[in-house]
């Protein structure tokens, strides 16, 4: 039985939910990525009012943005699993309703501390939602239409993510930093009600009721990750003792979790999938991808006010084209896969990347904005071509019972890109400026930094295809051995 054709894994107990079309379900799915993507990017603008506001110094507010992240980041695996096991649509609708609330915790927060608290929850409900909706695609579209959907999502992500410095602005500026928070009560409460209309309701399968939620594991694993991330952003652009401490930190964590692991009856991630092949593969090169993708996020700022010597507002708008192409390219995208198949649009997508990085290697300040914007729409036209397409090739093949934790282990491995690209290719880019203050640094100091940083994004572009190349994914969808109804 295939396990993500909804015709033939749907029980006839769920007809009587299917109220609305699969296409409100996948509407519900759309809003919880926007919302907690939105999440994730519309509070950064917000950090110098609320230095202000709060008497607080930067270092204290940057927890704020810190907070969220890491509590997405830390317990993305663990919320997948949970929903594996008490059924995906109940956590999900759980998820909503938590991040709901924090958000007017955060919006009703009387001091920075309590605001700091909010965000966490804020970030516990970002990671069911992101995770979750992941998982919920194969239960709400027919298999020949996944591409097409998790384009669908990935265009909400990059809209969520475009969106949150401009629109965090105009309610700050309107009504105050409380409205960043409070906005999200009509928004999550539409979600949450549509979610719950729209999402058709199954029976948890007795193998996943019968199994048991790893406790040691999610604290073990938990731990592990907030040390890396925090190794990987702490330290204000350097990396020290404390970066190193945390850093082995998470390596004894590590070698912990995978024990842990190894002994217990029912894992939080089951080692077993790592023989999996296709599965390290799009992990793999998710991590790498998005590595490469944080780089035109540290660099591009400096590089077209330093270098090009633009006015901070034409900044923004050359910025903004990034995540436009990808909420333009998301759908299309979709489609593309769906008809030419998964595994030439991930070699297509990265190939694109590459050449992408190349030119931004090698692009002269004498071709002003038009030569960055040509390399920065290829580089990123070629990553929503590639994450789309690894996305479904992921999600595809996976059994159901175990769509939860893959799907946050797809999570997580992006967003560890992110945390490991922000740390390792700012401090290629800083080191090849040759300066211990970037902003202060000459045109052409940025200019062999932007050169330099995008030459060691280029060979990690290259890396992923080659891991692209050598395993490939699955063209067209087996039969799972264990793939029981779903949850």
């Amino acid at each position: 039985m295939n396990p993500i054709n909804t015709q033939t894994t749907q029980p006839a107990t769920a007809s009587a939910n299917r109220r609305l079309s699969p296409r409100w379900a996948l509407a519900s799915l759309a809003l919880s990525t926007l919302l907690a993507s939105l999440g994730a990017s519309v509070a950064a603008v917000a950090l110098p009012t609320l230095v202000q506001a709060l008497d607080a110094s930067f270092q204290e507010v940057q927890w704020v943005v810190l907070a969220y992240l890491l509590a997405m980041t830390t317990l993305i695996v663990s919320v997948g699993r949970l929903g594996d096991l008490m059924g995906r649509r109940k956590l999900l609708l759980a998820g909503i309703a938590l991040f709901t609330l924090a958000s007017v915790l955060c919006g009703l927060a009387p001091s920075l501390w309590l605001l700091i608290a909010g965000r966490a929850l804020q970030g516990l409900g970002a990671a069911i939602m992101m995770t979750l909706t992941l998982a919920l695609v194969g239960e709400t579209v027919a298999q020949e239409k996944t591409g097409s959907a998790m384009g669908l999502l990935a265009t909400l992500s990059a809209v969520g993510t475009a969106l949150g410095p401009s629109f965090g602005g105009l309610l700050i500026s309107g009504f105050g930093w409380q409205a960043l928070f409070l906005i999200n009560l009509p928004l999550g409460l539409l979600t949450l009600g549509l979610a719950w209309y729209a999402l058709p309701v199954r029976q948890v399968p007795q193998k996943a009721e019968a199994a048991h939620f790893d406790i040691a594991g999610t604290v073990l694993l938990a731990l592990t990750l907030a040390a890396y991330a925090l190794a990987m952003t702490s330290g204000g652009g350097s990396f020290g003792g404390s970066n190193i401490a945390l850093l082995l930190a998470a390596l004894v964590g590590g070698a912990l979790f995978i024990r842990a692991q190894s002994r217990t009856v029912s894992p939080l991630i089951p080692l077993t999938a790592f023989r999996d092949r296709s599965l390290i593969s799009g992990l793999a090169t998710s991590a790498l991808v998005a590595t490469v993708m944080m780089a035109t996020l540290l660099v591009g700022p400096f590089y077209l006010s330093i270098a090009l010597e633009l006015p901070a507002a034409l900044v923004g708008l050359v910025l903004a084209a990034g995540p436009c192409v990808a909420a333009l390219a998301g759908v299309p995208a979709g489609r593309l896969a769906d008809r030419f198949g998964v595994q030439p649009m991930r070699l297509a997508g990265l190939a694109t990347m590459a050449l992408g990085c190349l030119m931004l290697s090698l692009v002269p300040p004498a071709l002003g904005i038009a030569g960055y914007l040509a390399a920065i729409v290829t580089t990123t036209l070629g990553y929503a071509l590639f994450q789309t397409a690894n996305n479904t090739a992921v999600m595809a093949d996976v059994a159901a019972q175990r769509r939860g934790v893959i799907a946050g282990l797809l999570n997580l491995s992006r967003n560890l890109g992110f945390f490991t690209g922000a740390s390792v290719l700012g401090a290629v880019f800083a080191t090849a400026a040759a300066t211990n203050d970037i902003t202060r640094a000459s045109p052409e100091a940025v200019t062999s930094g932007l050169h330099t940083t995008f030459t060691v994004a280029l060979s990690m572009a290259i890396l992923a295809l080659v891991i692209a190349l050598k395993c490939r994914v699955p063209e067209r969808l087996g039969e799972p051995e264990d793939t029981p109804d779903q949850a």
